[in-house]
């Protein structure tokens, strides 16, 4: 495996991680530690979308078309 691909995996386990840690929206979740929450997830997605984007740019152009195809 390349570089850039253990990168990529590295991020996308990062932020599954970030999104499995997602504060339980139950009576006692509290604005705050969900908004802490929620811009440390959102950062972490745009960075993983932005690194896809520079270091795989076929694999976008695959991906958008097989997306395509599911809502035809």
């Amino acid at each position: 495996m390349d570089k850039k691909t253990k990168q990529c995996i590295k991020m996308l386990r990062d932020l599954v991680s970030d999104v499995q840690g997602a504060p339980f929206p139950g009576g006692e979740l509290k604005n705050e530690l969900y908004e802490i929450w929620y811009e440390h997830a959102q950062r972490a997605a745009v960075e993983c979308f932005e690194y896809l984007n520079d270091n795989f740019p076929e694999e976008q152009k695959e991906l958008d078309k097989t997306i395509d195809k599911l809502f035809k």
